[in-house]
């Protein structure tokens, strides 16, 4: 591909440019790779969802030797919740593979344009699409925006997450627990829905699950409940359209840095976290969106209803 100059400004509005061949994310060109430690915790994020562009240390969605080898050629995507953290890295890695991206985002604009800067310096195209999952009318009407935009649609990830933490599960109101499910499952059945009738032999689905969904939670009790269905509705789904060819899998991280962290759990848990892995640190999305590349790809095409599992060392058996 050609090489493709970009110009951003870095948050002291200083321009800085940022060429195709570097792989490495566009914010950690101004903003130096610091540790979480004890005395230096990244700041909390008072809303959902989090902002990338604002997090120090800026999450890593690409590795610098990622090697692609066009295992997307002509694929169209589309993904939810594609513009920052999991979503972000799936978006890159998947254009790395020469796929065309169309991304669902609920209101990260900044987080949004960047990412579609970042896949169309791969020369790929990006279309973003704006709203909330938790409409069913908004996901219908984003799946045929992608058809009408790209022609067609090979693969759908379904990525988009909400968790609010409560250490008491009386504390976990009507309001949340309804906007938990809508955001995390209602969501996946709202799209699934929408693209089986686009979907072809050889084309895929992938759900993005968790690590809880197989262990306790203690304070994630609606959002642990959501990925428990969410891996169910995987396995359903697979054998469900397993005669049409069309494959159906998932991905359980384990704790991976992105803003739904800094968004969501309190000072303690941002400074800790990650440290109660095996590998006593947090994943960077850039080590997830390779196994979404494989999942999508034909090398694993005699893989569906499966989750792999992304989580540090955890010992998980299903």
């Amino acid at each position: 591909m050609p090489e493709v100059k970009l110009v951003f400004k870095n948050r002291k509005g200083i321009n800085f440019r940022f060429l195709k061949q570097s792989y490495v994310s566009c914010i950690n060109l101004n903003i130096p790779k610091t540790m979480i430690t004890k005395t230096n915790t990244p700041d909390k994020q008072d809303k959902q969802p989090g902002i990338e562009a604002k997090m120090n240390p800026a999450p890593e969605y690409i590795k610098p030797n990622y090697k692609a080898a066009g295992k997307l050629q002509g694929k169209i995507a589309l993904i939810t919740g594609g513009d920052s953290g999991i979503g972000r890295a799936v978006s890159v890695h998947f254009a790395e593979e020469n796929a065309d991206i169309a991304i669902v985002y609920l209101n990260e604009d900044e987080d949004a344009e960047i990412t579609k800067k970042v896949v169309e310096a791969r020369g790929r195209k990006c279309l973003l699409i704006k709203g909330d999952v938790k409409d069913a009318d908004f996901c219908r009407e984003a799946v045929e925006k992608t058809i009408m935009t790209f022609g067609r649609l090979n693969i759908l990830v379904n990525n988009a997450g909400m968790q609010f933490p409560q250490k008491e599960v009386k504390n976990i109101t009507d309001e949340q627990l309804t906007i938990t499910f809508k955001t995390n499952i209602f969501a996946y059945f709202y799209f699934a829905e929408a693209v089986v009738e686009h979907l072809h032999a050889g084309d895929c689905i992938i759900n993005t699950t968790s690590v809880t969904a197989y262990r306790s939670s203690p304070a994630l009790i609606d959002y642990s409940s959501t990925k428990g269905a969410i891996t169910t509705f995987t396995r359903s789904l697979a054998t469900n359209l397993a005669e049409k060819g069309i494959r159906v899998n998932g991905v359980a991280p384990g704790p991976v840095w992105t803003p739904l962290i800094v968004s969501s759990f309190d000072e303690e848990k941002i400074k800790s976290f990650g440290s109660e892995t095996a590998m006593k640190r947090a994943g960077q999305p850039s080590e997830l969106g390779p196994v979404y590349v494989f999942l999508a790809s034909d090398d694993a095409s005699f893989i569906t209803g499966q989750v792999i599992h992304v989580n540090g060392g955890e010992v998980v058996n299903g």
